[in-house]
């Protein structure tokens, strides 16, 4: 395969993808078509002449419908191509696969806690449980500056966590119902040494039920403060910061030892996708997934809208019928919130997507769905849901990228992977969020934000060398090298959990 001027995915495929801007009257090296368009990098330029309605493929599977007939070398993006119905063969557990073990597996350097969990950081959270004491909140959190800490070498900071939620909302509802698995599971992290939540007294989330919830915990490192049971602002303030004092001595007793990678769980999520995050980023995580599942550890994709018209590659990979039933059940669920809500499923692309050269949701999604590798889908979690089950699994969560990540860091991921083409900037409150450039001219251009570079894939560098580098990065991440999002600050901003239904 040619890839200096463009790349074939599939022989069964229409469109071929421009790996550098092409120009009117440019040959294709193995293509029979000239291109007629200006065609920047990423996008897709027809194969040969495509008839009007007719299916478009990419990957060897649908990404849309052509709304014209689409001449061969013409550049097909949202002018001439859209979503469109079709049945999908969901084939359910016909493509299992089990990776043979690892003899001697991995091992990472982490914080062990009492309750068997492993940390990749160790944090004290201060968690908001109303949008009331988001003030409060950060006050607590703001007076342990990096001098004030300097005592306690092994503590990696005290993380706000304030939100927009916690009443005027349904208080048995969908949405309260997933803020509290969010709190829940923030609390039982292994990255978290200890828990502060801070209260108004009169919301709908209170917080005592909250700490009953949570159960067992290392002694003085689960606490709250109720602001009016205090007296008001500065006194909730002044008793926050006494309570964290107290934690201190505690977290700052834990020290990193080496423990088996099967501890670890590894977000997968992306965000500014573009035209290669299908090509190179994506795969090329796949196969640190398979990596990490042969090594024992679990992975976790989510974005359910961004697998959307891809799940039929996930539900041939289910463990069990009821797996796949739902995960099913979940685009159906789906269906309905967007409808209900003056929405559809094939909102996505963003702007930024498409002008990296992404046109349907089909093709995104196809896309999206690589980072998950070929393993067998063993389990469909809710959003935040603690994550029980080994090996690849799947959570329910929107693809808006700080609701998806607060989900899958509450349903226990340590350490996340983000793919981005377009140059995504975040970053997550307590858990460290590697970014993984597509392209090399995003990794030359914000190389501040970038920690891992996919883009030499299109240089002739093997799928599996990337997927290496991808494995030996979460180790050495996980064992305490900062990633780039750390260090520019990221994630004190960034806890959003999932606003499900209205606001009241």
């Amino acid at each position: 395969m040619d890839a200096s001027i463009a790349i074939r995915l599939h022989t069964n495929d229409d469109v071929v993808i421009a790996t550098r801007q092409l120009m009117p009257g440019n040959t294709i090296p193995g293509e029979t078509c000239t291109v007629r368009d200006l065609i920047p990098p990423g996008h897709k330029v027809a194969a040969h002449d495509i008839a009007a309605g007719a299916p478009v493929r990419r990957y060897n599977q649908i990404i849309g419908f052509a709304k014209e007939a689409i001449a061969a070398g013409a550049h097909v993006h949202v002018k001439n191509l859209t979503v469109g119905e079709f049945e999908r063969d969901y084939a359910i557990g016909t493509a299992k696969y089990e990776p043979a073990k690892v003899a001697e597996p991995a091992s990472f350097m982490g914080y062990k806690r009492p309750n068997g969990k492993v940390g990749t950081r160790n944090y004290i959270g201060v968690v908001a449980s109303v949008n009331c004491s988001a003030t409060v909140v950060r006050a607590i959190a703001n007076h342990f500056n990096r001098e004030r800490l300097a005592a306690f070498p092994h503590v990696d900071g005290v993380v706000p966590m304030p939100h927009p939620l916690g009443c005027g909302m349904n208080s048995a509802g969908e949405g309260m119902l997933a803020l509290r698995r969010t709190m829940v599971g923030y609390a039982q992290h292994p990255n978290f040494a200890g828990i502060l939540f801070v209260g108004l007294c009169c919301e709908m989330n209170q917080v005592q039920p909250l700490i009953e919830e949570i159960g067992a915990y290392e002694p003085g490192m689960l606490d709250s403060v109720n602001i009016q049971d205090l007296g008001g602002t500065s006194k909730a303030i002044a008793k926050g910061i006494e309570l964290v004092e107290a934690m201190l001595p505690k977290a700052n007793s834990y020290v990193r030892s080496p423990a088996p990678i099967s501890h670890l769980i590894v977000g997968l999520n992306c965000g500014g996708s573009d035209g290669y995050s299908g090509i190179t980023a994506n795969p090329a995580l796949g196969g640190a997934v398979d990596l990490l599942v042969a090594h024992g550890a679990t992975a976790v994709l989510a974005e359910t809208p961004e697998i959307y018209g891809a799940e039929h590659l996930l539900t041939r990979r289910a463990a069990t019928p009821e797996i796949a039933e739902k995960l099913i059940g979940r685009i159906a669920w789906w269906k309905h919130y967007t409808s209900v809500n003056g929405g559809e499923m094939d909102n996505n692309p963003s702007v930024g997507n498409k002008a990296g050269g992404l046109t349907t949701i089909l093709e995104k999604s196809l896309g999206a769905v690589a980072k998950g590798g070929t393993t067998t889908l063993n389990g469909v979690f809710e959003y935040a849901e603690l994550i029980t089950a080994k090996g690849f699994v799947y959570m329910d969560t929107p693809g808006y990228d700080p609701v998806s990540v607060t989900g899958l860091a509450a349903g226990g991921a340590q350490i996340v992977c983000f793919t981005t083409g377009r140059g995504s900037a975040f970053g997550c409150a307590g858990v460290p969020t590697l970014k993984l450039a597509t392209n090399n001219a995003l990794w030359e251009r914000q190389r501040e934000d970038m920690d891992i570079n996919c883009g030499d894939l299109l240089d002739g560098v093997s799928m599996q060398e990337i997927s290496r580098r991808i494995f030996d990065s979460i180790i050495l991440h996980a064992s305490g090298e900062k990633c780039r999002s750390e260090v520019a600050g990221y994630g004190n901003d960034e806890f959003l959990p999932w606003q499900i239904g209205a606001v009241m």
